[in-house]
């Protein structure tokens, strides 16, 4: 799988062909102790030949995390923003990107696939404490699409958008239309579903 640069993931998956005998148990602990502090394999297992960690993928969750705090603990893992939003118009917003739907207006690399078609089954803001946390599940995602739907659902947050230009913006297929991207650090993949 794959992610944009800077974001970061706890269930990140990937795959490799090798020849090797060595059990996987010891790969699992041999792949930990040559890798950075910055990545933990989890677990290792054995796949049919025909699994691809990316194409293979049937779902996959995002969350993002904005805080609504200055914090030094989780700078690099939420978006500070300081201003207040109002989550019943971003939910509202939200609920509106569940469905099969063309994510052009998000996307951020027009020449990266043909089929900018993805379908939404879940995507819902949460506040707890000084956290206001997006959760989006889907069966695939194009480049930079949750850190620009979560920009504009901001911008929907704090009434610079209405949620009927938030609806017309996704059904303009146009990135122009959409606003800046949420920084990269706030977002982490969570879960792929095989």
């Amino acid at each position: 799988g794959r992610t944009d640069t800077g974001v970061h993931a706890r269930g990140q998956v990937a795959n490799f062909i090798t020849i090797s005998s060595i059990p996987s148990d010891k790969v699992f602990s041999s792949l930990n102790g040559i890798l950075s502090d910055d990545i933990a394999v989890r677990s290792v297992e054995e796949v049919p030949l025909e699994f691809h960690s990316r194409y293979s993928a049937k779902e996959r969750e995002y969350s993002y995390t904005i805080s609504s705090l200055p914090t030094s603990l989780l700078h690099n893992f939420s978006w500070e923003y300081l201003s207040p939003l109002n989550l019943e118009l971003m939910n509202a917003a939200s609920d509106t990107l569940l469905g099969e739907h063309n994510f052009t207006s998000y996307c951020t690399s027009e020449k990266e696939v043909e089929n900018k078609i993805c379908t939404i089954v879940k995507a819902h803001w949460r506040k707890k404490g000084s956290e206001i946390k997006f959760c989006i599940r889907g069966n695939r995602f194009l480049h930079g699409m949750v850190r620009g739907l979560v920009g504009t659902l901001v911008d929907v947050g704090r009434k610079k958008i209405s949620i009927e230009q938030f609806s017309k913006i996704l059904l303009s297929q146009n990135r122009r239309h959409a606003s800046q991207s949420a920084p990269a650090r706030g977002l982490c993949l969570e879960n792929v579903t095989y």
